[in-house]
């Protein structure tokens, strides 16, 4: 079956050797489960999964959609897959950054895809478990989205002053890090100040996930220029790995779906906002939803040609970045 003719992903699935822990807006999590031993008989899967100490967990990637902090209906065909493939990607270009991947030498039988189930091979990470950091680590290169419209009131975005002049779409003096609580699903995230974060997580955490977001921004986006792509901006989560203390990058990493990237040469030679940031992500869902949807009740499904376009993107932006 191919990527296109894949059906969306359900809200969780049985796995053999895992269980299902938690659901997120596009993401489920599944944790070792104990060994069948029913007729003192292990299968080969629950004996591969028993190989994963209890610290692994699996970390599976939806065909699900969300905007404005709610799951769209119908999913994205294919883009659990095509987002797992582009972080691995992006995790392997940030060969300085740790991160909550299992390498294979971590295994002591086989590898880490043989503790992937086959029902989701593709579109799930075989992660180490990290205590998480309650903060969104947000980069903005660009000037676009809610910052615009903050911008356009106040000249601040998140706060922070930005000089006169600026329009829609334009580029930074530099990137700056706006961080953002994580709140409960269901509820909104809410944008928050440095010196809030400080209070949530300690002034040292503070400052290292700071430094660390704008580190990886600042690498992600000279490789993206090389493919003529712009990475306009994008979220980070972090946590701590338990077993050696280190801030770790964790979740999926510089995907259509945490980050906004916009094709170089539309945005050099465009001449109105909408032929300038034309997307690579889910902002094709996003516009869609604010022009026929007044964020009340349920929001309405997606047309088809909507999720065509959204997924077409997303291949896009693969085939672009892993092939320059």
């Amino acid at each position: 079956m191919t990527i296109e003719n894949q059906p969306p992903a359900s809200v969780a699935v049985d796995l053999p050797g895992w269980r299902h822990s938690y659901s997120g807006k596009v993401r489920d999590l599944y944790l070792p489960d104990a060994p069948s031993t029913a007729d003192n008989v292990v299968s080969d899967t629950d004996a591969a999964v028993q190989s994963a100490p209890s610290n692994r967990i699996l970390v599976v990637a939806s065909d699900r959609v969300s905007a404005f902090d709610h799951v769209l209906e119908p999913g994205i065909p294919g883009k659990g897959e095509l987002l797992t493939t582009l972080s691995l990607w992006w995790f392997d270009q940030l060969v300085d950054v740790p991160n909550h991947l299992v390498p294979d030498h971590a295994i002591a039988n086989g590898t880490a895809a043989s503790l992937i189930p086959e029902a989701v091979a593709g579109r799930a990470m075989l992660c180490k478990t990290l205590d998480m950091f309650p903060i969104e680590c947000v980069v903005r290169g660009y000037l676009t989205g809610s910052g615009w419209k903050e911008y356009q009131a106040s000249q601040t975005v998140c706060g922070i002053p930005l000089p006169a002049g600026l329009q829609n779409g334009d580029r930074l003096p530099e990137p700056i890090y706006t961080p953002a609580w994580k709140a409960p699903m269901g509820e909104h995230d809410e944008n928050i100040s440095f010196e809030r974060t400080v209070e949530l997580v300690g002034a040292d955490a503070a400052a290292a996930l700071r430094d660390a977001s704008l580190s990886i921004f600042n690498t992600a986006s000279t490789i993206a220029e090389k493919a003529g792509v712009i990475l306009a901006d994008t979220k980070f989560e972090f946590g701590v790995d338990p077993e050696t203390g280190v801030i770790t990058l964790g979740d999926e990493v510089l995907t259509s779906d945490s980050s906004r990237y916009w094709d170089a040469a539309a945005w050099q030679n465009g001449t109105t906002p909408t032929e300038r940031m034309a997307s690579f992500d889910k902002q094709i869902v996003r516009d869609w939803l604010a022009a026929n949807w007044d964020q009340t009740g349920t929001p309405p499904l997606l047309p088809a040609h909507i999720v065509e376009q959204t997924a077409a993107r997303y291949r896009e932006l693969l085939e672009r970045l892993t092939s320059a």
